[in-house]
């Protein structure tokens, strides 16, 4: 009886050590690995197995039952490498991780024995995780706001990096897996994500930070800028940055105390100085002073006065120079006819019957018949300048050659409505 207790420990003895006097083991250098999604995890170890045996095969396996070798399992297809030496350690490289490869992974071993095998248990528990920011959705201009980057799991000594729109932050104070943001201004908001270091490309999803803040950048525009005339007006615009956008604008002019008018634009009737005033549900802010020149509309219209006043004058004394040619026909001198309304073909032909030379009347009542009646009495004329009249009527009419004489100038003096008119006789025909 004794031999036979004696004998149960050693058979326990020999299947640990081995039929060699050496026992099998499996050392892993972690036995919880936690990883972010789409990295890469090394499974590292040691091994040992009893003398006397030669390792002929070793791999990797997800099922301790059947232990099927990873890398031929076709969910790990590409992704899967083994590296052993001689001083028996032993690694796995699993790449692009995901959440279905959360499992235990254990070490095979075997030998030239069939029966002389090792299992490495327990083995390796992998867990995946992604990254995403836990962070307040709004927060107002002057408090101080914390994001945090969040994991399900704790990666092992992970140094975090902030983004903002894409950026690197530098200038912000990082507290392990904390971004802290010291009296948050407009300029603060933004979207944030986070990163581990030698993972930048594994980027978490972006948190949107909303910052609200008063009335900022107050201004005021004009249109249209400068003076005016009278019967315009001008329209005075008022812009602003706020967050939430500007519930009132207020209208002020300089040294008046009530409000003038309300509404993002406002036009004012007298000249002056004028503000906004923008306000939210924050707080307020002013705009600088624009300054309104509506007295500009006096000098326009005495401009325009004048211009037309000028206009009309020359118009006038082109159109206008009235004459009575009987004043001028007892001096026996030719003279040029009236141009204007007031002058006719009939008064030009009563000239040219005492002898004068004279050109014919420039307006509607002489035409081409009244010409050829003056030139029939022997007298030289050009032929009246209007549409009656064609070249074809001048060519008709007979030239009488006569012998010219030069008498003295003589100036003839004729009192219009508004303009003196000095007239020289032309030389005289005989």
């Amino acid at each position: 009886m004794t031999s036979l207790r004696m004998a149960h420990p050693l058979i326990f003895l020999l299947m640990i050590v081995g039929a060699f006097g050496t026992k099998w083991s499996v050392k892993y250098n972690q036995q919880e690995i936690c990883a972010l999604k789409g990295s890469t995890v090394f499974m590292n170890g040691t091994y040992t197995h009893p003398e006397g045996l030669t390792v002929r095969e070793t791999f990797w396996t997800i099922d301790s039952n059947q232990t099927p070798d990873l890398s031929k399992n076709p969910d790990y297809s590409g992704r899967v490498e083994y590296f052993t030496d001689e001083q028996k350690h032993f690694s796995l490289k699993l790449s692009d991780v995901m959440e279905k490869d959360e499992h235990q992974y254990c070490f095979r071993i075997k030998t030239n024995v069939d029966k002389e095998k090792w299992l490495g248990k327990p083995g390796v528990n992998l867990r995946i995780t992604d990254l995403h920011v836990e962070a307040p959705e709004e927060v107002t201009e002057g408090e101080t706001a914390v994001l945090t980057c969040k994991t399900t799991c704790s990666l092992t000594d992970p140094t975090f990096i902030w983004y903002k729109n894409g950026h690197p932050l530098t200038t912000k104070t990082i507290k392990n897996n904390q971004l802290h943001l010291q009296t948050v201004s407009s300029e603060d908001a933004g979207s944030y994500s986070c990163a581990v270091r030698g993972y930048q490309h594994l980027h978490s999803t972006a948190h949107n930070l909303t910052v609200r803040y008063p009335p900022k950048n107050v201004s005021v525009s004009i249109s249209p800028s400068g003076g005016v005339l009278v019967g315009f007006s001008v329209d005075l615009s008022c812009s602003s940055d706020a967050n939430p956008p500007v519930k009132n604008y207020s209208w002020f002019k300089e040294g008046g105390t009530p409000p003038v008018g309300s509404g993002h634009s406002y036009s004012p009737l007298q000249s002056g100085s004028y503000y906004c005033e923008a306000q939210n549900e924050h707080g307020a802010q002013r705009s600088d002073l624009m300054p309104v020149n509506l007295n500009a509309a006096g000098v326009g219209l005495c401009g325009v006065a004048v211009f037309l006043t000028v206009f009309f004058w020359k118009r006038r004394k082109r159109q206008t120079r009235n004459m009575n040619a009987s004043n001028c026909l007892n001096t026996g001198l030719s003279a040029p006819p009236p141009d204007d309304d007031s002058s006719s073909a009939q008064d030009y032909e009563n000239v040219m019957q005492v002898g004068l030379r004279a050109p014919p009347p420039d307006d509607d009542s002489s035409s081409a018949h009244d010409y050829e009646n003056m030139t029939k009495a022997g007298l030289r004329a050009s032929p009246p300048d209007n549409d009656s009249a064609s070249l074809h009527d001048y060519v008709n009419v007979p030239f009488l050659s006569t012998e010219k004489q030069r008498p003295p100038p003589l100036n003839c003096k004729l009192q219009t409505d508004t303009v003196t008119l000095v007239m020289t006789s032309n030389p005289m025909a005989t």
